[in-house]
């Protein structure tokens, strides 16, 4: 036997780390509810650095104010995947992996999502979990067919909250429409909807539909599958479905707004807030809000409308061309989801004029004395419908590009 073999001999023979020391090293008691059912797998590792590492694990868990997991073999019995926006779950901060834009893949042990940590806990890899969780979810969707609704649309027919996680699940709705690549929307977890491309406008009706019903929307944007490929649909001009489309996916994105505004740091200043407006072209386009008195946070917008100290609309102006305003300069703001941008200070007059401007102050003015008088009347609940726009007419003519067009809006509960 080689000098290092010998050394490697003792070092292995060294007395491993014992569980109730490294949890008081880290703070942590040793009767923690749960933890003696997984004392096995801890004593499994033979090696201090492993031992440590699943300790860490522990305390992770405890940090997030999470349970521990049941043992390995009892928790492999209840693993299903689901479908959660990206902005949710990067909120969350469990375990994920992006899925396609807009959605991630999460993997739930019964009635709690699994975080990270459980996979150290278990000694699984992250992909054995998922496949078993995705066996699950096939072995609960045999036997069923989908439902043909009176529009055309196919409807998954499961109802169990897990409707949308079978879009992972090719096999379970690719045969649907012969020699055609089909079209599908998850408008809300218990709702899978499937068309052809000729029906592909019944398909965004279902979408409005289920927002109507007051059902949490899950994603809006429709999706497309491209040989084995599935993708947010990239409807461009002149598709009579692009600006449907481009709509479902400013309110996916209106959705993430509202959610991240509650975790934003008041200290940093004024989220700006969102809406929609419509051009003459039918195109819909995003606007930010940005009012002076306060630092702004301004979100990825089309748009940017200008409103001084005493709310006097100064017009409204292309965001990609806030650049040209070289004195002030923005700095990204740390948090999960959507982009923000935090501006202090607020444009002079001359700034503003080096913009491109899409309304003056006085058509601006026009706008939002119709989108008050609309909100006056109704005041539409959240996810409401998709085509809600009404026409602004206001006193000063509009630019072409705008004519027809009427703030959206943005609640702000």
């Amino acid at each position: 036997m080689g000098f290092f073999d010998r050394f490697r001999s003792r070092a292995d023979e060294a007395p491993l780390p014992g569980l109730s020391s490294l949890l008081e090293a880290r703070g942590l008691p040793a009767e923690l509810p749960g933890l003696a059912a997984l004392v096995p797998a801890f004593e499994a590792h033979r090696k201090a650095e492993e031992r440590e590492a699943w300790v860490d694990a522990v305390a992770e868990v405890q940090h997030q104010g999470l349970p521990l997991p049941e043992p390995w073999v009892d928790a492999q019995d209840h693993l299903l995947p689901e479908l959660v926006p990206t902005w949710l779950a990067e909120r969350e901060g469990h375990w994920n992996r992006g899925f396609i834009d807009g959605l991630s893949q999460r993997i739930r042990v019964g009635d709690v999502v699994m975080p990270s940590a459980w996979l150290k806990l278990w000694d699984q890899t992250a992909d054995d979990v998922l496949d078993l969780a995705l066996d699950h979810l096939r072995q609960r969707s045999l036997g069923a067919t989908f439902e043909r609704l009176p529009s055309g649309a196919y409807r998954s027919p499961w109802r169990d909250g897990l409707d949308s996680a079978r879009l992972l699940l090719p096999e379970v709705w690719q045969g649907l429409f012969k020699d055609q690549h089909p079209f599908l929307a998850i408008p809300a977890a218990d709702a899978l909807f499937a068309v052809p491309q000729i029906l592909l406008p019944k398909l965004m009706d279902e979408v409005a539909r289920t927002l109507q019903s007051g059902a949490r929307p899950l994603q809006l944007a429709v999706i497309e599958r491209i040989g084995d490929a599935l993708m947010t649909a990239r409807l461009q001009d002149p598709h009579p479905m692009s600006a449907p489309q481009r709509e479902l996916k400013h309110r996916d994105l209106m959705e993430a707004l509202r959610h991240q505004e509650q975790d934003l740091d008041p200290a940093l200043g004024r989220p700006a807030p969102v809406s929609l407006l419509k051009s003459s072209q039918g195109k819909p386009v995003t606007m930010a809000l940005w009012t002076a008195g306060a630092p702004a946070l301004l979100p990825e917008t089309d748009l940017v409308g200008f409103v001084d100290a005493a709310g006097e609309p100064l017009g409204i102006f292309a965001r990609q061309t806030l650049p040209r305003i070289h004195e002030i300069r923005g700095e990204a703001v740390s948090i999960w989801g959507p982009r923000r941008v935090r501006y202090e200070g607020f444009p002079t007059a001359e700034q503003l004029s080096r913009l491109e401007c899409f309304a003056t102050a006085e058509q601006m003015k026009g706008l939002q004395s119709q989108g008050a008088e609309r909100r006056a009347k109704t005041r539409p609940a959240p996810g409401g419908p998709l085509n809600a726009q009404g026409a602004a007419q206001g006193t000063a003519p509009l630019p072409r590009h705008l004519q027809g067009a009427g703030l959206g809006v943005q609640d702000s509960e």
